[in-house]
C-alpha cells in the first residue's frame, strides 16, 4: 500500500518537490482501498460448550430444558447434541461391558496330581498314593495319621493292628485314611467325597493301586446328605466301627457337624470317631454316647478321638 504525503519533499539538492503538482497526478491524502469478494465463505469457529454431569449428583444438575436453552444460545442443535451424547454413551457402555466380560473370564488351571503320600503300615505299607497339587484337597498329615492309628490300635488291645471292623471315611479326598484302615486290618471302608473329579482321578486310582477296590464303597455325595440318609445307605443296625472326620477347616461348622454325626445312624455304642480340627475350635467332651478319649495338638492341627466307655483309660487320681 502506497503512502502519500501532502507536504513537499526536500531533496538532498535543496529542491522542493510538491507531489500534487509536479507529477501531474491527482493524489488523495487518503489511500485507496480496493474491496474484493471471497468466493469461499469464511468459516466461523463456534465456541466449545462442555456440559459436565456426575452420577453422584443425579438430580442436582441442569434440567433438560435448561441444557437445551444453553446449547441453542451457543448455536448448537440440541437434538443433534442429545443424539450424539446417546451414541457416545452407548459406545462407552458397550466398551465397559466388554471389559467386564474379559474380567469375568477366569482362566481355570488344569488340576494335576502327584505321589507324595504313602501308606504307613500294614499290608500296603510304603505304597505311594496320589494327591492333588495345591490346596484343593488337604490330606491328613502323616504324623497325625500315625498318632491316630496308634491310639486306636492300643484302645482295641492290639498295638500292631486294628480290630476287624468297618471304617467310614468322611471328606475322604485322596482316601489315605480309609486306605490306611484297610491296610491295618479293617474288613471294609466307605469313602464319602462330593467332588466327582477327585473320585475318578485320585480316589479310585489309589484304591486300584493298593488293591483295595473289592473292600471299598465310594459315595459321591455331600457329607451332610450322607449322614441324613445313613440308615438307608448302610442299614439301621449296621453302625460303623470307626469314623474319620477330616473336613476343610474353613468350610464347616464343627458344632453343627458333630451334632449331626451324634444323631446319625452311622455311629453306635462301640464306635470310635477320629476328628481333625484347627486351632481356636472348641470340641465338646462327648459326641452322643461316646466320650472324648484324647485331644492332641500337632502345630496348628488338633486331633480329638471319641470312643466307648470301655475304651477309656482310667484317670490317675
Amino acid at each position: 500500500m502506497a503512502v502519500v504525503l501532502s507536504t513537499p519533499i526536500v531533496t538532498p539538492l535543496g529542491i522542493n518537490i510538491d507531489m500534487t503538482k509536479n507529477l501531474g497526478v491527482n493524489y488523495s491524502p487518503f489511500p485507496k482501498v480496493h474491496l474484493f469478494s471471497v468466493s469461499t465463505p469464511l468459516r466461523t469457529r463456534k465456541p466449545v460448550v462442555t456440559v459436565v454431569s456426575s452420577r453422584k449428583n443425579i438430580g442436582t444438575g441442569l434440567a433438560s430444558e435448561d441444557k437445551k436453552l444453553l446449547l441453542e444460545r451457543y448455536g448448537y442443535d440440541a437434538n443433534e447434541f442429545s443424539s450424539q451424547s446417546k451414541k457416545s454413551r452407548r459406545k462407552e457402555e458397550e466398551r465397559s461391558g466388554r471389559n467386564s466380560q474379559k474380567e469375568e473370564e477366569v482362566v481355570v488351571q488344569p488340576r494335576t496330581t502327584h505321589r507324595l503320600l504313602q501308606v504307613l503300615a500294614g499290608t500296603a505299607k510304603r505304597k505311594k498314593l496320589l494327591s492333588l497339587k495345591g490346596m484343593d484337597v488337604r490330606p491328613m498329615m502323616e504324623v497325625v495319621k500315625g498318632a491316630a492309628f496308634g491310639i486306636l490300635q492300643a484302645a482295641g488291645g492290639c498295638p500292631t493292628s486294628l480290630r476287624p471292623g468297618r471304617w467310614l471315611d468322611l471328606y475322604s479326598g485322596t482316601g489315605s485314611v480309609g486306605i490306611e484302615a484297610i491296610s491295618r486290618g479293617c474288613s471294609e471302608a466307605h469313602f464319602v467325597e462330593m467332588d466327582p473329579w477327585v473320585v475318578s482321578n485320585v480316589l479310585q486310582p489309589n484304591l486300584e493301586h493298593t488293591g483295595f477296590v473289592e473292600a471299598s464303597v465310594i459315595h459321591t455325595a455331600r457329607v451332610e446328605n450322607f449322614l441324613e440318609r445313613a440308615d438307608k445307605l448302610v442299614g439301621k443296625d449296621r453302625a460303623f466301627d470307626y469314623i474319620s472326620v477330616t473336613p476343610p477347616y474353613m468350610e464347616v461348622d464343627y458344632e453343627v457337624l458333630m451334632n449331626q454325626i451324634s444323631k446319625s445312624a452311622a455311629i453306635g455304642e462301640n464306635t470310635f470317631i477320629v476328628v481333625e480340627y484347627p486351632s481356636r475350635t472348641t470340641m465338646l467332651d462327648s459326641c452322643g454316647c461316646l466320650e472324648k478319649m484324647t485331644d492332641r495338638r500337632f502345630g496348628r492341627t488338633h486331633l480329638a478321638i471319641y470312643g466307648p466307655k470301655w475304651a477309656q483309660k482310667p484317670r490317675k487320681s
